[in-house]
């Protein structure tokens, strides 16, 4: 099955439905100054009370950073007792090498002339995280963007990287076309944030709704 992350968590009975509707990875940002960041100490408090609470499995958690000082990622990764660092900056493997966690790789897929070469740009990017045991996850490029930006872009290149390396797929994934871009795509996991959040924040009803759609999606029967 088709793994899921659900991102943007910024209060307790969210993250609880998260990870009672089976998320594989919930985050959390700590990128200053973005939309959805959380202080972490906020963030250390509902990781806390969630390991309390959860019964089955925890879910793993992810960490959001962009271009931070490395002493301040590492910090914050111990101080919450996260599982992965989702990097979403400029950081270069070099830095990649100093995170005391796991990490996923956001890779900006860039619009082209043609399908082949973002496939070919797109490719060389992911091959190279790969390479170095990191999880990418691709999501639409746009000019100084950072994070997520709530956009698709063209499934199409997603698919050809998925048939090589194992990928998470974001951008402007919701409860209504999650199905169709595992069917398209195939991609190792989905994660979702705005797609799940009506007027600016986490909806329940619709963190169930996306839960439900990834775990009753299968791929041998069609659309």
């Amino acid at each position: 099955m088709t793994r899921f992350k659900i991102c943007g968590l910024r209060d307790l009975d969210n993250t609880l439905v998260a990870a009672q509707s089976g998320a594989d990875f919930i985050g959390f940002n700590f990128v200053p100054g973005a939309k959805r960041a959380i202080p972490p100490e906020l963030a250390k408090s509902i990781i806390d009370s969630l390991r309390a609470r959860v019964t089955g499995p925890m879910p793993n958690l992810v960490g959001l950073f962009a271009n931070q000082p490395i002493e301040d990622v590492n910090r914050i990764l111990k101080q919450c007792g996260l599982d992965y660092a989702q990097l979403c900056g400029d950081e270069s493997p070099a830095y990649w090498a100093r995170v005391e966690a796991k990490i996923v790789r956001q890779v900006k897929v860039k619009e082209h002339p043609t399908v082949a070469e973002a496939v070919s740009e797109t490719m060389e990017v992911v091959g190279h995280v790969a390479g170095k045991g990191h999880i990418p996850l691709l999501d639409k490029y746009e000019t100084g963007a950072l994070g997520g930006t709530g956009r698709t872009f063209d499934w199409d290149i997603a698919r050809e990287v998925a048939k090589r390396y194992e990928i998470m797929l974001a951008g402007g994934i919701t409860p209504e076309n999650v199905s169709e871009a595992i069917h398209r795509v195939g991609p190792w996991a989905v994660d979702v944030s705005s797609g799940v959040e009506t007027d600016g924040a986490k909806d329940p009803r619709k963190i169930e709704a996306f839960a439900a759609m990834v775990k009753g999606t299968d791929l041998r029967q069609p659309l």
